[in-house]
């Protein structure tokens, strides 16, 4: 059966929310267990409950569609559709009470990120984009801003230990404002125009599935550190980069990364 963008919008965005609402059961509970993984990060039993949660939900609903997931791993099948679920972007701020973390999930087809949902559990707040069919927040539509300088402008990271010397003294120098309101919800946050870019020099595909179609869709701009727009997703942890802007300002971020 086939599935219209618009009906994919509405699942992604039904079981993003679904999953991220599970791990609310685990969210500042005493006596949380927290495990490390072999690649340092941790993971708990929110992590694990959530991405088998999308997992069963798409296999119920789409037995030919695949999933690729942070914790259970899998691959992607050309000519099949593939859900790419982060179940907890964040696990640093979600296990330490931070309730600014997400629950991700894309669609991808042949062309690249089909749709995009990043949801907020704690916030109960969902930003989510399909192709050609806009960026949504809470159910209005959103846009990123208009704010041309990068003096004042506000720069999200999720860690600066992850910019060269040359690229953070750059930024620096730039006058703009350097926050690290990180992981998933800087990409929020600058699809709803409440920040005007973005910088993670190193991720995982699972953490920037959604981006590309959420930022084009909301008027922004999203590629790699180098600046390139395709984004390979076939690789393992720590294998890409995000950099996500209002467009106006992405040629002097793109400049200032490459700053030795």
């Amino acid at each position: 059966m086939t599935v219209s963008t618009e009906g994919l919008l509405a699942e992604a965005t039904e079981l993003a929310q679904a999953a991220g609402s599970l791990t609310l059961d685990w969210f500042r509970r005493s006596g949380l267990e927290i495990e490390s993984k072999v690649d340092g990060s941790e993971v708990t039993d929110a992590d694990r409950a959530a991405e088998r949660f999308v997992r069963e939900e798409v296999k119920r609903r789409h037995p030919n569609h695949v999933v690729l997931g942070e914790e259970e791993g899998g691959s992607f099948d050309s000519g099949n559709l593939t859900w790419v679920v982060d179940p907890i972007d964040g696990t640093r701020g979600f296990v330490r009470g931070v309730p600014l973390y997400t629950t991700l999930l894309a669609v991808i087809d042949d062309s690249g990120p089909l749709v995009g949902v990043i949801y907020v559990p704690a916030l109960n707040s969902t930003v989510s984009a399909a192709r050609d069919m806009g960026c949504w927040h809470d159910g209005q539509r959103c846009a990123v801003s208009g704010k041309r300088t990068l003096d004042g402008a506000l720069v999200n990271t999720s860690s600066f230990d992850t910019f060269s010397d040359g690229a953070l003294l750059a930024l620096k120098a730039s006058k703009a404002l350097m926050k690290t309101w990180g992981d998933a919800f800087g990409y929020y946050m600058v699809a709803t125009g409440q920040a005007e870019a973005m910088i993670d020099p190193v991720c995982s595909p699972w953490d920037l599935a959604p981006m590309p179609v959420i930022l084009q869709e909301a008027g922004g701009t999203f590629t790699d550190i180098n600046g390139g727009k395709t984004l390979d997703l076939s690789g393992g942890p720590d294998s890409i980069s995000g950099v996500a802007s209002n467009g106006y300002l992405h040629e002097e971020l793109i400049a200032i990364m490459g700053s030795l």
